[in-house]
Formats: C-alpha cells, sequence, structure tokens
C-alpha cells in the first residue's frame, strides 16, 4: 500500500492539534450528511454511514453532531447541498494525484484546488487522466493490542479479506470494496480494534520520488488536505520514509 500508510502517519499527526481535529470534525460531517441524503438515515441498512458514524466515534465527536449531520443528509432539517467531486492531477515529478472533495460550490472548489496543484508546479488534468492508475480498495489499521496476529488472521480471512499485513507497528487488513462492510462487522464481534477503516485509493504502479521533487510533491498533498472541500488525497509516489517522518515532525 505504498502511500496510503505512509500519508496517514501524517494525517494522524497533524489531527494531533485543535485546528486538525476542527478540519476532521468538519469532514465526517459532510461525509455522514453525504452518506445518509445516498443511502438512508438508519446505519443498519446503510454501510457508508455506519463506517462514517464510527469514523466520528473514534474521533470522540459528539452524538449530538452526528445526529444532526444525519437529519440534514435526510432532509430532517435545513442544511447545505453537498455534492462530490474527484479531481485528477499532476505533481512535482509528474506524480499522479488525485483529490475527493466533498463542495456546496463547485467553482469555488476547483479554482482553490487548481491554483494549489499550480503554485506547487503541477497541473490538474482531465477527467480519467490519472484515475486508471489507482484501484480501490478497503483498508484497516488495527491496533496491535488488541489482537494478536493469528486471531486477527482467521478473523479477516474468514470475513472476505485479501490480504493482512504488519503496519506501523499494527497491522493492515485489505479487503475488496464490496466485502469491507462484512471484514468491518466481523473485526468488531471478534472485538479487534480498527484505528482506521475507509476506503482507499491504491497505485497499481507507485512512482519512485527522490530529493525536492519528493518534498515537493508531500507539501503540496499537505495543501490540498488543508483545503477545507478536500476529504481525501491519494498520490502514487513511493517516498523514503525518513522524508515522510522529517514532514511529519515538522509539522
Amino acid at each position: 500500500m505504498s502511500g496510503h500508510s505512509k500519508w496517514s502517519k501524517i494525517k494522524r499527526k497533524k489531527g494531533a492539534n485543535d485546528a486538525s481535529r476542527g478540519k476532521i470534525f468538519s469532514r465526517l460531517v459532510k461525509e455522514i450528511t453525504v452518506a445518509a441524503r445516498m443511502g438512508g438515515g438508519y446505519a443498519d441498512s446503510n454501510a457508508r454511514l455506519a463506517t462514517a458514524i464510527d469514523s466520528a466515534k473514534r474521533e470522540n465527536m459528539p452524538g449530538a453532531n452526528i445526529e444532526r449531520a444525519i437529519k440534514r443528509g435526510t432532509g430532517e432539517i435545513a442544511g447545505l447541498a453537498y455534492e462530490e467531486i474527484t479531481y485528477e492531477g499532476f505533481g512535482p515529478g509528474g506524480v499522479a494525484i488525485l483529490v475527493d472533495a466533498t463542495t456546496d460550490n463547485r467553482n469555488r472548489t476547483v479554482a482553490e484546488v487548481r491554483k494549489i496543484f499550480e503554485k506547487a508546479g503541477g497541473n490538474l488534468g482531465e477527467q480519467n487522466s490519472v484515475g486508471w492508475m489507482f484501484k480501490q480498495v478497503g483498508a484497516f489499521l488495527i491496533d496491535a493490542d488488541s489482537v494478536d496476529e493469528e486471531g486477527l488472521l482467521m478473523i479477516a480471512l474468514g470475513a472476505g479479506a485479501v490480504d493482512v499485513s504488519t503496519q506501523d507497528g499494527g497491522y493492515e487488513v485489505l479487503t475488496a470494496p464490496d466485502t469491507f462492510h462484512a471484514v468491518q462487522t466481523a473485526l468488531k464481534a471478534g472485538g479487534v480494534e480498527s484505528l482506521s477503516a475507509e476506503l482507499v485509493m491504491v497505485p497499481q504502479t507507485p512512482m519512485d520520488l527522490r530529493g525536492r521533487d519528493a518534498e515537493r510533491c508531500l507539501r503540496l498533498m499537505e495543501k490540498l488536505d488543508d483545503n477545507d472541500d478536500v476529504q481525501n488525497v491519494w498520490a502514487n509516489a513511493d517516498i523514503d520514509p525518513e522524508v515522510i517522518e522529517q514532514l511529519a515532525e515538522a509539522g
């Protein structure tokens, strides 16, 4: 999972301060709202909503905030109308980048995203210019203290997961998108704690990025991630862990 787990490390460290936590809450509210609008307000019958609620609870979002977001999505209370957009572009060194956004103003968001790319020496591409380079998979980061490897293998693979590996002192479980919810349910039933659970875009052919290009790419991803309308940023960059660690520590 080149790129995903490494970039997640930066985002987890960034999330320690209050300003970043506010952005996390904002993104989760948008995701809950959209999930409820698309699939209904009952988590038992809406896998995307169930995942969004779990993520919100993991971040200690108050229950009242979650309920309001659901009701905005179902139309029970007034709220902004959000739409989901994926932007595709190229960053330093020609790295391919996908940007998932949820916005109430398409024109504002595309202008802001384009400006961020251009300032970093990159550019937005046409639809499907880089999307074909990525594959969607389900990914769970598991607390190593909540389960031993053998037990995790039995639960995850038995529920349809395709791979279990060691990541950052814990475990990473990968699934196909259509078995994501089944694996999530099995992990919960087995008392296994997920530090994160999400559908991610994995590059099929990672690009080795070094030196200045690596630093510029990470800064570009960070600037995109800081935008209020951006939900996720994916890149096919394979970057030296030391460079990533330095950026994470620098904040």
